[in-house]
């Protein structure tokens, strides 16, 4: 999707050890899409880019033969952000947007919390869409065993299954269940070897405007269909006709993220606030809540608030009682 937000845009791609994420991201590298990218690798990750796509150097930041970039985090995520910027800048680099790479065992939270909070970066970057990898032959045993590959899907925009070569259409259909459980709201594609999935539905994609989002696809913050699984992480829906009272709706998250902060991973929502004419734009990651103002209402148009959560073990019921609480007087 067409978006006229100047800041570069930034792709998090991540996924459970052996993923094939590194795959994909040469894949992604070796496509003629006309496209300098930046990408941004964990030191500590399984396998690095490619060889071959590298020029010899003992930079921190690195060319590749292509006219991308690359960089390994050995420190703060923030101040490589910032050194890439500036080389940007001063014309000593050339890049059109950033792709970090994350370990098999990174929580993808903290990155994308660091667009949140880091006002620097937050100037010169908008994060455009999580990727997260799914091992289709591995994937229910790694669910069912650590936790952290349940938060890699809790936070996606995209899930991007691998392997399904390796197990049957009935494995495949439960692992699909089971993910739509724990994020509802993520597309499903398949990939083998890091091809059958256009670029374009990963590239661009804009997932971070919730507005851009619910023109596209006006059924996103809708409740989905449940199903029973080991899972810790899942996601609910919560879908109002009335405006929220700015005041009630503000002391209530603040109680919401002390209580539960760390278990919500992701919350994104459209609300109608008393007062405002614009619609207004909830993201949230753990403890961190950021709002923007959307487009303005039509005349005549219904004031609905949606909002989704994603995270560990939330209590529905309280939440959806809180919100009802900062409810004013209904439309």
């Amino acid at each position: 999707m067409l978006t006229t937000d100047p800041r570069l845009p930034v792709t998090l791609l991540t996924g459970f050890l052996g993923s094939g994420k590194t795959t994909l991201l040469n894949r992604i590298l070796k496509e003629a899409h006309g496209q300098r990218i930046a990408v941004i690798e964990n030191e500590f990750g399984e396998v690095g880019v490619d060889n071959d796509l590298l020029l010899e150097s003992e930079e921190q930041i690195v060319e590749m033969n292509n006219g991308c970039i690359c960089c390994t985090v050995r420190g703060d995520l923030t101040r490589i952000l910032g050194e890439l910027v500036a080389k940007r800048a001063n014309g000593t680099l050339h890049f059109d947007r950033v792709l970090i790479e994350t370990t098999g065992l990174a929580d993808p939270g903290p990155v994308a919390q660091t667009f949140l909070v880091e006002p620097e970066v937050a100037q010169a970057y908008r994060l455009d869409a999580i990727l997260t990898l799914v091992d289709a032959k591995h994937a229910m045993a790694q669910l069912d065993q650590h936790e952290i590959a349940q938060e890699q899907v809790g936070f996606a925009d995209r899930l991007l299954l691998t392997k399904t070569d390796l197990v049957s259409e009935a494995e495949k259909a439960a692992l699909i269940a089971r993910l739509v459980d724990i994020n509802g709201r993520a597309a499903i594609y398949e990939t083998l070897q890091g091809q059958g999935v256009d670029l374009a539905a990963l590239l661009d994609v804009n997932s971070f405007s919730l507005e851009s989002v619910l023109e596209r696809e006006p059924d996103f913050l809708a409740s989905g269909h449940h199903h029973h699984h080991n899972n810790a992480i899942s996601s609910f829906a919560f879908t109002t006709h009335g405006e929220f009272d700015p005041a009630r709706l503000d002391e209530f998250f603040g109680a919401l993220v002390q209580v539960y902060g760390e278990d919500m991973l992701r919350y994104k929502g459209l609300l109608a606030v008393t007062g405002q004419a614009h619609q207004i734009i909830l993201q949230g990651v753990h403890m961190l809540v950021a709002t923007n103002v959307g487009r303005p209402w039509a005349e005549n148009e219904a004031r609905e608030s949606r909002i989704v959560f994603i995270g560990r073990n939330l209590p529905r019921d309280i939440f959806e009682k809180g919100l009802r609480q900062c409810i004013g007087k209904p439309w």
